[in-house]
Order: structure tokens, then sequence, then C-alpha cells
């Protein structure tokens, strides 16, 4: 039997909302009701409900070791050989002309080509002994919290794909992302909040908006940008002359209006998911401001996250409001750092991209664990590939930078049931394959997902045809990552 067959059992109780069979949330995406009694809740002071709605909370289908996950996307494609996975051969090998493996390609394997050492020194930092470049001076400090995995495997050495996959599962875009499978799965813990957030530098990464589609899952399940530069929403305070009574009034005929079309037209479930996303946006006008005044944490706090001062500000921001994003029961935050695009000038560009996140980071880790969250926060950090040990000539000499490799990449992960302090994998001596516990992304995925209380699995969607999951074909969960 074929094993797509397979799923079809063990998956009809979570898809029935997408099978159209769900009237409770229908009525909540019209919000005529349920969106005024979240109204009369707030004048009333009371919290606000999250028991209700297409993303009403939902029970674990395993054993969870983390509630929420903040995945650090560092777009570009850091450099595992020059981060977390030092290759002593390549200092023998400096300059020498690279002899081709049939088993690695790099991103322009034509030409000339050279090897590459490191133009960083490394140390073994904690008392894991990990070791790590030196310019992650505070990494280093909580560098026992950390799970290194060198094992995973990429598909594509092309930035816009690579992004699809690592963010989707799909190469070629379209599908739902992580955050929004987390979404579905399990929904939010506050109901004034989206389930799934997004924090962007002010450039998008390549591929855009895609990285964080909700693909053919309910609208509601995408994640939620907010803008790096001036107000993270637009419109999030309403004109000066419209009151909220004048917003509820609205939006409740608009309510009325919508129902009577849905009535005449029931196939068209995107309404619900739209009247939905009004009445989030409504909430979200009291909720956001408050939640991004980071004026209201102490200074210490603002300093250890590197806040007020170059180059640590901007990301250092998205990281605290990262936690006060998990805090407030968002489920899945993806936060970026782009430039770790790498093929000249690497030992500047590195450096600079390490010395604006090392800090905010490791402020993270730290500030999670002193207020008990991190046990139950899966941190992620890594890019979309790794880097080659190899580099041609530009501009009439050798490049001092590495080109794309999608069969080594370094990522760790902290907290939410990692094995903290352990190194899990290896790549060969010059770092061009990963030879030790290799896995593709999409076991990587399958991991995270169980992390999070998630079967792969059972954690489907009935969609052109039949069940998708987010591994596409299957997938496994890598046992040597959890604790």
């Amino acid at each position: 039997m074929p094993r797509g067959l397979c799923l079809v059992r063990p998956a009809i109780k979570l898809v029935g909302m997408s099978l159209r069979r769900d009237r409770r949330e229908f009525l909540f995406g019209l919000g005529a009701t349920l969106g005024t009694v979240a109204f009369n809740a707030m004048l009333r002071g009371e919290e606000p409900r999250s028991d209700t709605g297409p993303l009403s909370p939902k029970p674990q289908q395993v054993p969870a070791k983390a509630k929420a996950c903040i995945w650090l996307s560092m777009a570009g494609g850091p450099s595992h050989l020059d981060t977390f996975d030092p290759k002593p051969k390549l200092d023998e090998l400096h300059l020498k002309e690279f002899q081709r493996q049939d088993k690695f390609a790099s991103a322009m394997a034509s030409g000339k080509r050279y090897y590459v050492k490191s133009p960083f020194r490394f140390r073994r930092v904690g008392e894991s002994g990990l070791e790590m470049c030196e310019h992650f001076a505070h990494l280093a400090k909580v560098a026992d919290e950390l799970c290194v995995y060198k094992g995973c495997v990429a598909e594509s050495i092309d930035h816009p794909t690579a992004n699809y996959h690592i963010n989707t599962g799909n190469r070629f875009g379209g599908d739902p992302a992580v955050g929004s499978w987390v979404s579905y799965g399990l929904g939010t813990l506050n109901a004034d909040l989206p389930s799934f957030v997004v924090l962007p530098e002010v450039t998008y990464p390549q591929g855009g908006s895609a990285n964080w589609s909700n693909g053919f899952l309910p609208a509601h399940h995408q994640g939620t940008p907010l803008r790096a530069t001036g107000s993270p929403l637009l419109d999030l305070t309403p004109p000066g002359h419209v009151t909220r009574d004048d917003q509820r009034a609205n939006l409740d005929l608009l309510a009325s209006l919508n129902r009577d079309h849905h009535t005449r037209h029931p196939q068209h479930d995107e309404l619900a998911a739209r009247m939905e996303s009004y009445e989030l946006a409504y909430r979200m006008q009291s909720v956001v401001p408050d939640l991004i005044d980071l004026g209201q944490e102490t200074q210490h706090t603002l300093d250890a996250y590197g806040l007020g001062v170059e180059p640590t500000d901007t990301f250092g921001r998205r990281c605290l409001l990262a936690r006060r994003l998990i805090e407030k029961g968002v489920r899945f935050v993806q936060v970026y750092a782009e430039g770790w695009d790498s093929h000249d000038y690497l030992e500047r560009s590195h450096s600079r991209r390490i010395e604006a996140t090392d800090k905010p980071i490791a402020a993270l880790i730290a500030d999670l664990k002193q207020r008990g969250m991190l046990d139950e926060t899966l941190v992620v950090w890594g890019g979309e590939f790794g880097r080659s040990p190899d580099n041609g000539i530009r501009s009439g000499g050798i490049a001092y930078g590495r080109d794309h490799n999608a069969k080594a990449m370094a990522m760790w992960m902290a907290g939410g049931g990692v094995r903290a302090g352990h190194v899990v994998g290896a790549t060969d001596e010059i770092g061009a394959s990963a030879v030790e516990c290799v896995h593709p992304i999409r076991d990587l995925h399958v991991t995270i997902l169980r992390l999070l209380g998630l079967d792969d699995n059972k954690l489907t969607y009935f969609y052109g045809g039949r069940f998708k999951q987010l591994s596409q074909i299957g997938g496994s969960a890598i046992p040597e990552l959890i604790g």
C-alpha cells in the first residue's frame, strides 16, 4: 500500500475544519457575535478569550517538550566553516587548487577554484567544550544551552528556492510555512494576537513573503510580519475621528452583509477567514501598542540586548520583541538577520554579521532562562544552506569568500527539550559534505514539530485530492537532537 494512504485515517479528525464542516469556525469568522463578546470583555477588564474560533488552542498530538518556537533565520547562508565547524585541514590546503570531489558540488563549479581557510580563530567554550568562532564573545557564555547540529543537508543552492525549502519544505514555494503548520496544529494562547509572527528586516529575504505564507491552509495561519521601521502594522492606530464604538458598529454591519452573502454562496470559505482577520486586527489595536513598548523593560534588559547602540540595536529590538510575543502567547516567531551571503570579503562581512547578532541572541537565551521560559521555548538558529571550502577568481584574484553549499551546513537549537551542550553530526575534513547523522531538511522539520507536540503524520490537511503534510513525503524525527 502506498505510504500516503496510511495517512488518511489518523488525519480525519484534524482536517475536519478543512472539509467545511465546522460551524463554529464560520460563526467566529463572521465576528458579529464573538467579536462583540471579546470587545465587551476588554471593556470589563477580563482576560481575552482564546478557547473558541479557528485559532483556539488545540491539544498536542504527542508529549511536548516546548510550547512555542523562536526561529532565528540567518538569511544568505552563514558559513559553517567560519562559525561552528572549524576545519584545520583547510589551513594546510589554503590557496592550493581545489580538487573536486564527485560528492561535492558548489554553486560555481566551473573554472579554477582554490581552497580557502577560515580567517577566524576558534576556541572551545563552556563546560561542554563546543567549538565556536572567536567573534561569538557573548554566545560563548550560553554555549552549554546549545545543541549544534552539523548533519543537516539541503537540496538547493539558489537563495529563493533554498529559503522556500527551509521555511516550507517545498523548494518551489506555495506551501505553508513551518510557523503556519504550528499555528494550524496548536492555535494561539492569546486570542488578541496572531499565532505566527514574523520580524523581518526592512528588505525581505529572497523569495519575499512566500517564506511565511499559509499556502493551502486557511488564511488566518499566515505569518503576520511586523515592519522593521515606523509603525509595526499599517493603520494600527485608527484616525482620530473614528472611535472604538464606530469600528465595532462597522464590523457588525459588515458581518451582517457577509452573512447574507455566505448564505447565497456557501462555497466561499475565504470570506470567513477575511472577517476573522478584520476582527483580529481590531483586537490587536488594543494589544500591540503596549506589546511593542520596549520602554517597559528595565535598563538592564535593554542593555543586555544591545539596544541604543550600534550595530546591535535593530536586531536586538527584534529579539526582545520575540521574547515578549512568546510571553504573550504567540506560538511561532521568526526573526530575520540578512547579509550572510559572503562570496567575497568573508572576514569583514561575517565578523560584522556576528557582531550585530551575537549579543542579542545570547541575551535572548539568558533572558528566557532567567524567566523560566527556556525549557518550554525552542530556539532555532540557521540559514538556508552552508558554504563551500573553496572559491574561484574574481576581480583578477582569488576571492577570500565562499560559495553556496547544500551538502553541509551548521544549525543549533536551544531550550525546548533539545540535548543542551552537545554536538550532533559531523562534516568531512574540509567541510564539503555532512558525513555523520545525516538528515534532510524534512527530518529537521519533523523534529521541530515533535518537540512542539505535533506529529507530522497526523498534522495533515486535505488539499488537491490528498492529505498533505509539512514533510511533503513523510520524515523521521532526529532522536540525537532530543534530550
